[in-house]
């Protein structure tokens, strides 16, 4: 079983300890819990490539907006800790509120720009809660390297500005999107949905099927391709509302042209559920 912190002191104790006896590389993979087969590729890779792997489990309140699933988020640290133990996870780091926004806490992590597109335009104040629970727990684990999936692909450019710009320390290593048989792309919120509306969120993975084959024809222009996919969306019953569908250069620029590499974001509610999901166009 992987050894269980809760308090940065310990946590920042054990790991210090362990390079000081071997200068040991460590991996960091942080997470919300209730792991899934997205996270668990996270840290096949840490393991892969770090001596030592640690997984934080840490619903971080200040990235939900009023309204949002905050409590209701799926929460299981039993689960969470077998799943790290299955993967031979070293170090879980399972913080309370109290320990990471400690009385007086008053600073906050905003990076200007990328923040406000997209999910920063529909979910105000989230992506400051993001920069700002990673520059903690960056700063708690002081790893080598860090994981994130290219599922939550803005949130991903956002941290590597904010690394970049911060001069962190730490290289971030980008995970491809892991997929359900159907195609669903895994989400600890996929558990919200009925087996109706599971069957209507197919239809975001067909969207980008049908835009891929729509560029393999010789299609470029990138408005043409967002009508056709939000018309194909929007045809399944438990689909109540599109947020968004935009086609972005690697840096989240948008796109009037499609380019090799380029990608497409899509925000998308089935029932109450909110699902977003990323594509990279290959020409």
């Amino acid at each position: 079983m992987p050894l269980l912190f809760r308090k940065v002191n310990e946590l920042r104790n054990y790991l210090n300890t362990l390079r000081c006896e071997g200068g040991k590389s460590v991996g960091f993979v942080p997470t919300m819990g209730y792991l899934h087969e997205g996270h668990k590729k996270l840290i096949e890779t840490s393991k892969l490539q770090n001596e030592i792997t640690v997984v934080s489990i840490y619903v971080n309140p200040t990235q939900f907006g009023p309204g949002e699933d905050y409590e209701r988020y799926p929460r299981d640290l039993n689960r969470d800790m077998s799943v790290c133990e299955e993967l031979g996870v070293d170090v879980v780091f399972a913080p309370t509120d109290e320990e990471m926004y400690p009385a007086g806490n008053s600073t906050e992590v905003y990076v200007r720009g990328l923040s406000e597109v997209l999910e920063g335009k529909f979910r105000p104040g989230h992506f400051k809660g993001v920069a700002t629970v990673v520059t903690k727990l960056l700063n708690v684990v002081q790893p080598d390297r860090a994981y994130f999936g290219e599922k939550d692909y803005q949130q991903l450019k956002i941290i590597e500005r904010m690394v970049k710009d911060l001069l962190i320390p730490v290289q971030i290593v980008p995970v491809e999107i892991v997929r359900e048989p159907d195609g669903l792309a895994y989400s600890s919120r996929n558990v919200y949905l009925s087996s109706e509306e599971r069957e209507s969120a197919l239809s975001i993975y067909r969207s980008f099927l049908l835009a891929e084959k729509m560029i393999k024809a010789g299609e470029r222009n990138a408005q043409r391709i967002k009508e056709a996919m939000e018309t194909y969306i929007r045809k399944h019953p438990h689909v109540k509302k599109i947020d968004y569908i935009e086609i972005t250069d690697p840096e989240l620029n948008p796109k009037e042209e499609v380019q090799e590499g380029d990608r497409i974001l899509v925000a998308v509610w089935v029932g109450n559920t909110r699902l977003i999901d990323n594509w990279k166009v290959s020409l």
